[in-house]
């Protein structure tokens, strides 16, 4: 029987390096692995996928195709870490009393942040 394991999550970007930076920085890990327009990410500790960051010419059309959720033990801490690091708020949200705020990327790329314990899936 063959297992399969999600192995990384793929990011677009036309500047390749601005977006590594930034996710590497956001994460806290460093550069695992460096192709000529690729580039993936360690593993944070205890996680099972990493990031991976793929250089384009053009972003993708059309609403976002893929995001991330995350969660946090500091919602405040986290949002104020994603603006000084380029990234932007753009809303928040409340359902049945759970609540999450959207961010993007310093290219748009959207991704969720929960306040949660970061161990629980959110």
């Amino acid at each position: 029987m063959t297992t399969l394991k999600m192995a990384a999550i793929v990011i677009n970007a036309r500047d390749l390096e601005r977006v590594v930076a930034f996710w590497s920085a956001f994460l806290d890990v460093q550069e695992r692995h460096r192709v000529p327009g690729f580039v993936w990410l360690e593993r944070q500790p205890g996680a099972s996928v990493s990031l991976a960051v793929q250089q384009v010419d053009d972003p993708t059309d059309g609403p976002n195709r893929l995001h991330l959720d995350f969660g946090t033990s500091d919602g405040a801490a986290t949002a104020r870490r994603i603006v000084e690091l380029g990234g932007e708020e753009l809303a928040q949200h409340e359902v049945h009393g759970f609540g999450w705020t959207v961010f993007a990327d310093p290219e748009g790329n959207e991704f969720c942040i929960a306040q949660a314990d970061p161990d629980e899936h959110v």
